[in-house]
């Protein structure tokens, strides 16, 4: 068997449209039945007030039973509303009436009040007479006479109330009463069709931020403004996405530190056997050299030779060194310290090296910084490579800039040191290879330098990258929390 599928859009249209012309049929069919109710009964009242108004104005000639004037009196008075008036004698005898209904003895011939019908009596009949070639509706309204004083009826009346016009009001109420239901229920599916669309507009674009979401892109957020459970539930929608993306930062964070910890592992064990297998016999060969060298028997050229072999055995050492300082695992002496004078006596260490090649620093420290929990000694070493660094990249007479302000962040307070230089810089797509172990934009050196920078920085729970400089250079940010874990 086939079954159709169909959207809550339509359906919402569907049933709030059917609801909305049930409402508006019992609601168009209550006024109706009151218009017409109240039509009817004004009609009722006329005819009675006619009647009443024939038996007074025709009184005295019903005294003297003058016929012709009475006769008169209903020719001048009916018409198209009052098509016809028939006035009886006590015995119920036609006495007078219109000429148009002398040959319509179903009027004329006789009248329905009772001999001993008492003051106020009333007899309605709505009846349907042929008239003119067609039908005409009448409301029929027979009374009692009476003469001032007398407990008895001297005659009686009929006249009859066409239906006519009051039908035909009614037929134009029901036209009325169709055209405002029909624009009612056109305005009713706008209003459907409006609030529907309300209604699954934002439920469609949840169900495609929860498709991409699937997909793996947690970037995705809903922009609804509304206040009720559809933004309720955009505004949670958002949260999850939000907390599902930091999820997946920490969780890359945590595999690119795992990472870095089996690098460590693997490069913590190769130190280990280069230290074993190498540094004793480098050692070695380093104190033959520099023995063989004191002997002065050898050519200024033999000499050099001798030097520069020495030199490359420094080199060596340094590379084991550096390599045995960055697999080894630490521990912090942190300290009360202020920033800018751990970066002041980073600043000492490599004055006459500035100086030499004319190199200017620039401070910018804000004011207010607060002290860092830190390990001074670490995070010297830390400004020493970064520093370092900008000083190798620049010509001479080159500029570097250093800039410590505070922030906030995630309700934490910070400390921010911006190390910026202006020389050719680094290329993007380097950023953050730059600080993988090994991995060097320099002709001479080992790639250690920044590596073991960011394991001092993130030991201090803070964070260290390039960040996008204006003008020509590099720009690297190092950021501390004030009180580290917290």
């Amino acid at each position: 068997m086939l079954r159709f599928r169909s959207s809550i859009s339509t359906r919402l249209v569907v049933w709030i449209s059917l609801l909305i012309s049930v409402l508006f049929v019992l609601v168009l069919l209550v006024i109706e039945q009151r218009e017409v109710r109240i039509l009817m009964d004004e009609t009722r009242t006329r005819a009675v007030l006619f009647a009443n108004y024939m038996a007074d104005v025709n009184l005295q000639p019903l005294v003297r039973y003058d016929r012709q004037a009475m006769e008169q009196n209903i020719e001048s008075r009916v018409g198209p509303d009052i098509p016809y008036v028939v006035f009886y004698d006590r015995e119920g005898a036609p006495l007078a009436f219109n000429e148009s209904i002398k040959d319509v003895q179903d009027i004329v011939c006789c009248t329905r009040v009772p001999d001993d019908a008492e003051r106020g009596y009333r007899s309605m009949t709505v009846r349907r007479l042929p008239w003119s070639g067609d039908s005409l509706r009448v409301l029929e309204v027979e009374m009692p006479v009476f003469l001032p004083g007398s407990v008895r009826k001297w005659a009686s009346l009929k006249v009859g109330q066409s239906l006519e016009p009051a039908y035909a009001e009614i037929k134009n109420i029901r036209l009325v009463l169709l055209v405002v239901g029909l624009g009612g229920l056109g305005l009713g599916l706008l209003g459907a069709f409006l609030l529907s669309s309300g209604i699954t507009r934002p439920l469609h674009k949840l169900v495609e931020a929860t498709v991409s979401l699937a997909g793996g892109d947690f970037s995705q957020r809903i922009d609804i403004k509304s206040r009720d459970e559809i933004g309720e539930l955009a505004r949670s929608f958002n949260e999850m996405t939000f907390e599902l993306q930091q999820a997946r930062l920490r969780m890359e964070e945590a595999g690119r530190r795992l990472l870095q910890a089996e690098k460590l592992a693997s490069i913590g064990r190769m130190a280990a056997t280069i230290a074993h297998e190498i540094r004793n016999p480098l050692t070695s060969v380093k104190l033959n050299i520099q023995k063989i060298a004191e002997f002065p028997g050898f050519s200024e050229t033999e000499q050099e030779h001798l030097s520069l072999a020495l030199e490359g055995i420094v080199q060596i050492e340094r590379f084991i060194r550096e390599l045995l300082d960055f697999t080894r695992v630490a521990e912090l002496n942190l300290m009360k310290f202020p920033v800018e004078q751990v970066i002041e006596e980073s600043l000492k260490l490599l004055r006459d090296r500035l100086g030499r090649r004319h190199i200017t620093v620039e401070r910018v420290y804000g004011s207010g910084l607060p002290a860092v929990e830190l390990d001074a000694d670490k995070m010297r070493q830390v400004f020493l490579n970064v520093i370092r660094n900008a000083e190798e990249a620049l010509h001479d007479g080159g500029r570097i800039e250093i800039a410590v302000d505070r922030l906030e962040e995630d309700g934490r307070p910070k400390v921010r040191v911006r190390i910026s230089d202006d020389g050719p810089g680094i290329p993007q797509k380097d950023w953050e290879n730059i600080f993988e172990p090994f991995f060097s934009t320099k002709p001479s050196g080992f790639g250690l330098g920044l590596a073991n920078a960011r394991k001092i920085v993130e030991q201090h729970s803070g964070r260290i990258k390039v960040v996008k400089k204006e003008g020509e250079g590099s720009m690297f940010e190092v950021v501390l929390p004030v009180e580290r874990g917290k």
